[in-house]
């Protein structure tokens, strides 16, 4: 978010559109090139980056420089309106924490009252069926291909009410004890215990044969983190998370599921399963929603039935 942020600073208004978008994607693709290589420390980047030219100050961030900055965004960086939001609710927080360290005044604050308000709007979940999820599970795949591999994350995550895939990425066969799975969740850091389901068990054993301790990772993605650098485990952790991505695409055409097969969709493939057949409590435990009102606007996605019946009520009655 940093680096498109200096992209906006750096943004020559003048400059034709299409030079200007050119132009990002090569330095893009240099930070790319320059962060495979050995030595590459992310945030010495960044302050190279930006001790180059320190005219942004928390004063500088106003209505109008917001308004720009998405229009930015979208139009030159080409993101997707969720992720321009997200880039303001970073600035936002950034900005509440300057203001309470006093490094800022509030009346400088530009999302307060009527200023730039940050509006999340509810987007479409849609989740597979059991006869989809019966596909992936029966599809014939090479053992220990990255399509294998990339099938056994994606059900491992489904099996435990739709994990985070970072989450399994990094859990260890220490998080492994007496029949049950504890982890804690790396977004909000709670603890969780759950009964390890069958089926996970079967993916386990699948990768018991190369655990080297206790303190190893399940899957392979990890195997060869410093454990000692969050940096090099964040890194690795994004990477698989990018080829998981890639070779799902290749196991949804396999499945012949014309559904965007990605990474999150196995939260949701449960919630579509789940249905209202089990009780908003026991969902929000599963899913680790701190608000039950949180589960029931994500479970509302999922539950048809009562429109579904209404709808044929009139047009059948």
């Amino acid at each position: 978010m940093l680096i498109n942020v200096r992209e906006f600073l750096k943004w020559n208004r003048f400059e034709e559109r299409e030079l200007v978008i050119n132009g990002i994607k090569e330095r893009r693709r240099n930070r790319v090139g320059s962060s495979r290589k050995f030595g590459y420390n992310f945030l010495e980047h960044v302050k190279e980056e930006f001790s180059r030219d320190n005219s942004l100050y928390f004063e500088d961030i106003t209505e109008a420089f917001l308004s720009n900055f998405k229009v930015f965004c979208i139009s030159y960086l080409e993101h997707k309106t969720r992720t321009v939001t997200n880039h303001l609710i970073y600035i936002r927080t950034l900005f509440n924490a300057a203001i309470k360290e006093g490094i800022v005044e509030a009346k400088h604050y530009p999302f307060a009252g009527e200023k730039e308000r940050i509006r999340i709007k509810p987007t479409q979940k849609i989740g597979l069926t059991r006869e989809e999820i019966e596909r992936i599970e029966k599809v014939s795949l090479k053992k220990d291909s990255s399509i294998w591999h990339t099938r056994n994350v994606w059900l491992f995550s489904f099996y435990f009410a739709g994990i985070r895939i970072s989450d399994v990425l990094q859990m260890k066969w220490s998080d492994l004890m007496d029949g049950r799975l504890y982890y804690t969740m790396n977004k909000n850091e709670k603890p969780l215990s759950l009964k390890i389901p069958e089926q996970a068990e079967g993916i386990l054993n699948f990768y018991r044969p190369s655990q080297r301790s206790q303190d190893d990772y399940i899957f392979p993605y990890l195997k060869h983190a410093d454990q000692k650098s969050k940096r090099d485990i964040f890194v690795k952790t994004r990477n698989g998370i990018a080829v998981l991505n890639k070779y799902l695409k290749q196991l949804a055409k396999k499945c012949n599921i014309t559904k965007n097969l990605s990474n999150h969709i196995a939260r949701h493939s449960f919630g579509n399963i789940a249905g209202d057949t089990i009780s908003p409590l026991m969902l929000q435990k599963l899913y680790r929603h701190s608000d039950l009102k949180t589960t029931i606007m994500y479970q509302a996605n999922f539950i048809h039935k009562d429109a579904d019946d209404a709808l044929d009520a009139v047009l059948n009655s």
